[in-house]
């Protein structure tokens, strides 16, 4: 945007640069933000199985924290992802259950869909990879590459069962793995270490259908040529300064151990189908045909608005795409994809991948197979999201792995959201209706002690802002969880509840700034804390969404006058007897 030389620009709080633009004529000055786009991008899960806190912790609460805080700066967000639906866990599943891969998926992907509403997680369109448009997309990024010759045939070992009489896709193996000797590692990645692989590298290779032990035969099919871009990737990766040193680190040392060429097909009857003439028993293997997800959901959110070509402003034009998954993800979204994106052309590459470690249980690594885990729809029936968001995004791993416990969860429930935050919010609109008549007071000309306070929430919501920008999303919350506590000592020293009986003015200033301030807690526990957001937007006698008033806090938002209503509690809190319960879940 070229700006004449009269023009000044400032910085507003946190909503971006306001340009003060006049002209020659002499007319008015006006004012107008350009918006950043910001694409989140959000790992797409396997349509076999229900969601847990794991994948919560790893993936969907911080694109949904990062995504609530950038449409309140009034940026524009595009948030995307959906059902994998075409990997082999689904049809995995489907043999063992009786049914086809269609009903697999279906039931799954309404049930992501529920969850995804009850815990508040934003999506912009979550859908599914078993769509015409996501085939479309998908073979178009094919059609290209192979044409411009970074698709290519060639044959390749792969294990066969004798027993079931077919060609085994890479999850349908499993074995030890040859890096870290951990067992249970698939044909294609290792969990344990992350390392990708090939299913002839594993030791004690079976198939997980029958559990016999394969024979390798050569079959045709076509590879990606990776290793046409790994000099380009490597001075890439080395220029991301800002990704998280355990995603940089990796993908750096990814990279310089050497990229081999992969095959992108598979003999497979479920999936996308190769579009080309002579493969119709073949189908674009799912780690190929998945990352793509993120482009054709962004086409098809385009599709389903007025303005068809919209999903070009996100991969075309300035904008910045946030990849967020699990650290067992990072090869996929720092290698192979940049890999595609370069050799299909003008498509924005990543700008960051905020990958996250492991979140374990009690003490111990989650497990599907073991029931060791917190499923969210079984967590959504019995408890309320907001108290589950809390706790995950106060120990979100984002730079080692972390633990959940349901002690640690009541807990933090008890001690920092109904003690610490809740208390203070009904106790300060309590004493405003009993003192006040329920309107907030006149505060007067504010002492020393109450414009501590204001500034430091002034400090404290430009310290969170930061923090959200570089996605260090636990130490936001705790900048904010650090002004409530300044807050509930503010409130100790200046006993309002005394004051109210010997110097009412006192009194009135007194709780007037701890209203603003919880104006301002509301702001910024918003994106973590959404459904409890609004909740106090309402009894603030503030109309509409919360997230309405934007990334902003003005200490003058809330007029004397104002009328506020009776609290209810915020939070509730939650017997003990939870810790033992649960555990006997677990248990069963």
């Amino acid at each position: 945007m070229e700006m004449s030389s009269r023009a000044t620009i400032g910085y507003v709080g946190g909503d971006g640069y306001v340009i003060m633009a006049s002209n020659d004529l002499g007319l008015a000055e006006r004012d107008f933000q350009v918006p950043d786009r910001i694409l989140t991008a959000v790992a797409w899960p396997y349509a076999n199985g229900s969601i847990h806190i794991g994948h919560v912790a790893g993936t969907y609460l911080p694109a949904d924290i990062f995504a609530r805080y950038h449409r309140l700066k009034g940026n524009e967000v595009l948030m995307v992802s959906g059902s994998d639906a075409h990997g082999t866990p689904v049809t995995l599943t489907a043999e063992q259950q009786g049914v086809s891969p269609e009903q697999i998926f279906s039931k799954y992907q309404a049930e992501f869909l529920d969850s995804w509403e009850r815990l508040g997680i934003s999506f912009d369109l979550f859908t599914t990879t078993h769509t015409d448009n996501h085939a479309s997309v998908s073979q178009d990024i094919f059609l290209k590459l192979h044409e411009r010759g970074f698709i290519y045939k060639d044959t390749m070992v792969q294990p066969f069962c004798e027993s079931e009489q077919r060609f085994l896709a890479d999850r349908y193996v499993e074995g030890t793995c040859p890096h870290c000797d951990s067992q249970g590692a698939r044909g294609d990645q290792c969990d344990n270490c992350g390392r990708t692989l090939d299913p002839k590298e594993l030791g004690d290779i079976e198939c997980r259908i029958c559990g016999n032990t394969p024979v390798f035969r050569e079959t045709e099919h076509f590879f990606l040529k990776l290793s046409a871009f790994e000099d380009r990737l490597l001075e890439w990766v080395r220029k991301q300064t800002h990704w998280r040193p355990n995603v940089r680190n990796f993908t750096i040392g990814y990279l310089e151990g050497g990229l081999h060429d992969r095959a992108i097909t598979r003999d497979i009857e479920w999936g996308v189908p190769v579009p080309l003439d002579g493969y119709e028993d073949k189908r674009l293997y799912v780690w190929f045909e998945a990352v793509i997800g993120y482009l054709s959901a962004s086409i098809e959110w385009a599709k389903n608005t007025d303005k068809p070509e919209a999903w070009e402003d996100f991969w075309k034009a300035e904008s910045r795409a946030y990849y967020f998954m699990g650290k067992d993800n990072i090869p996929f979204h720092t290698v192979i994809w940049p890999a595609m994106l370069l050799g299909y052309g003008g498509l924005n590459l990543p700008y960051d991948v905020p990958a996250n470690e492991y979140l374990n249980l009690e003490g111990f690594k989650l497990s599907t197979s073991r029931n060791w885990a917190v499923w969210l729809p079984e967590y959504l029936d019995r408890y309320e999201p907001d108290p589950l968001r809390y706790v995950i995004a106060a120990n979100f791993p984002e730079s080692s792995d972390s633990d959940f416990s349901w002690r640690e969860y009541v807990r933090r429930n008890n001690d920092e959201l109904v003690a610490t935050y809740g208390n203070l919010v009904h106790r300060v609109l309590s004493m405003v209706n009993r003192n006040f008549d329920g309107i907030l007071p006149e505060a007067g000309e504010l002492d020393d002690v109450s414009n501590s306070l204001m500034e430091e929430a002034r400090q404290r919501f430009d310290e969170a802002g930061r923090h959200l920008e570089a996605v260090r999303l636990r130490q936001s919350l705790q900048a904010a969880m650090a002004l409530a506590q300044a807050t509930n000592r503010y409130l100790d020293q200046k006993a309002p509840w005394r004051a109210v009986r010997q110097d009412k003015a006192d009194a009135a200033q007194t709780l007037y700034v701890a209203v603003s301030v919880i104006n301002c807690l509301k702001t910024l526990l918003y994106p973590f804390l959404p459904f409890s957001s609004q909740r106090l937007h309402a009894m603030l006698g503030l109309a509409g969404d919360a997230a309405a008033g934007g990334w902003t806090w003005d200490a003058n938002e809330l007029k004397a006058g104002q009328t506020i209503a009776k609290p209810v509690p915020l939070f509730a809190k939650i017997d003990n007897e939870v810790i033992a319960a649960e555990a006997q879940r677990l248990s069963d």
